[in-house]
């Protein structure tokens, strides 16, 4: 493969959830692929970690503390990555909780954390960010749902529902956005994240998907490398799946 079709020479990327899982392998990718990068995520630390990692790369970083559910934090997030960078051209909306609860016991809290940080958030940062990026003359969106929200699962309903909310947003804000700004869903199946720790020996090592077992962290790389580079200039308003074949 050329590394020259995912040149990201030049740019820099925000990552929310970018301390851990996918979030981190795409950190770790755009910065290989030439970006500088915001990483943030609610543990300071984890995410200070990874920017010295980044770093090690040649590459500048940035870490940020943030709760990707409150709308004060979050534009404080993007205050601090104008401020270090002076502008964002490749945003990833990756932070999100999926608890297995039976509907009949989610409490209004856990609907309202659930929603806030897999929906309310990430419309803050995007449409913050993409009249940004639009006035600046372009930019990347990149949102991270999930095969729940078009195949919903019981036991999540509130998680499937902010998700098929985070994919109808994609379409609507590549259209408010657009031609400028680029939107675009990478719609996940099961990954061995560290959330795959909690699952059943045999839930690691078999799905009930096409290729018959959960993703491996960094083979979402490709996907997100082609979405935030100008390979996919033609490419906007797309729920990408990448789930095995689910």
């Amino acid at each position: 493969m050329d590394a020259g079709l995912f040149d990201l020479s030049g740019k820099v990327a925000l990552v929310t959830g970018g301390s851990r899982g996918l979030g981190l392998e795409m950190v770790r990718a755009f910065a290989r692929a030439g970006a500088d990068v915001v990483v943030a995520s609610r543990k300071l630390e984890a995410c200070e970690a990874v920017a010295e990692e980044i770093r090690g790369l040649g590459r500048r970083a940035l870490a940020v503390s943030v709760h990707a559910a409150k709308w004060d934090q979050i534009d404080a997030l993007i205050e601090a990555a104008y401020a270090g960078f002076g502008r964002i051209d490749i945003l990833v909306n990756n932070a999100g909780m999926s608890p297995a609860v039976p509907s009949h016991e989610v409490t209004e809290q856990l609907f309202d954390s659930v929603v806030g940080l897999n929906f309310k958030g990430p419309f803050r940062l995007a449409s913050q960010v993409a009249h940004r990026m639009k006035q600046a003359g372009g930019g990347v969106i990149i949102n991270v749902s999930s095969s729940g929200a078009l195949m919903p699962l019981p036991g999540v309903v509130p998680y499937s529902g902010a998700k098929a909310a985070l994919n109808a947003m994609t379409v609507s804000m590549a259209r408010e956005y657009g031609p400028e700004v680029r939107v675009n869903t990478i719609s996940a199946g099961p990954f061995l994240t560290d959330i795959s720790k909690a699952w059943s020996p045999q839930a690691r090592e078999r799905a009930d998907n096409a290729l018959g077992r959960p993703g491996r962290p960094e083979e979402v790389v490709t996907t997100a490398l082609y979405l935030a580079s100008p390979m996919s200039s033609f490419t906007t308003g797309a729920i990408v799946r990448v789930d095995g074949g689910a």
